[in-house]
């Protein structure tokens, strides 16, 4: 659980706030903001992947998101903002690059589903790259809860965006283990001190 569970609900639901007035925005501005997605292997289609995790196609894609979002971007959080903020950032670029590079062509992905599932993957697999047994309890408690999104990272339904799914959840592997290396090596670096003074050069 997040030190600071406040602090952690507020960014949390803020967020879900901001996906709430994008899609409102959307809905009062005859703008087809949504065609600011991804479309992959597109120069034009690249900078989709800044908006995509924004925007939604209509009130019932982001309704079903909102609860995982809310979820496990809350639980990401566990060690701070800072941590949260970088591991949202890797989800959030590498993930998209990935849409971009094998995704549709011929559509527009958007979503912050792959947000999701980049979140929940990191919450899964931290505990193995970080030895913690208390990590490991939570990943387990969440596969036992959430499992069944992870059929979403496998082709199936038209017109849901399983690279999405996909390559936000590697993303979300790929931060937990940025995450244990930056730990482990914070750790030996706090281990060995500071060098004693007739260790010092001339």
């Amino acid at each position: 659980m997040p030190a600071n569970p406040r602090a952690a609900a507020i960014v949390a639901v803020a967020f879900a706030a901001l996906l709430y007035l994008v899609e409102l925005a959307d809905v009062i501005i005859p703008a087809e903001l949504d065609h600011g997605g991804i479309v992959a292997r597109t120069l034009s289609g690249l900078d989709g992947i800044v908006w995509a995790p924004l925007l939604h196609a209509g009130w019932g894609h982001l309704l079903s998101n909102t609860v995982p979002v809310l979820v496990f971007g809350f639980l990401a959080m566990a060690s701070g903002f800072a941590q949260w903020a970088m591991v949202t950032a890797t989800i959030w670029i590498v993930g998209g690059l990935g849409v971009w590079l094998l995704g549709p062509s011929d559509a527009f992905t958007v979503g912050a589903s792959g947000l999701a599932f980049g979140w929940l993957a990191f919450l899964l697999v931290r505990g193995i790259f970080n030895r913690s047994a208390g990590q490991l309890i939570v990943a387990a408690v969440l596969l036992l809860l959430w499992g069944g999104m992870l059929w979403g990272l496998l082709p199936g339904n038209p017109g849901i965006s399983w690279q999405g799914h996909l390559f936000g959840a590697l993303a979300g592997v790929l931060a937990a283990w940025l995450v244990a290396r930056a730990d482990r090596a914070r750790g030996r670096k706090q281990a060995g001190g500071p060098p004693s003074p007739g260790n010092l050069g001339a």
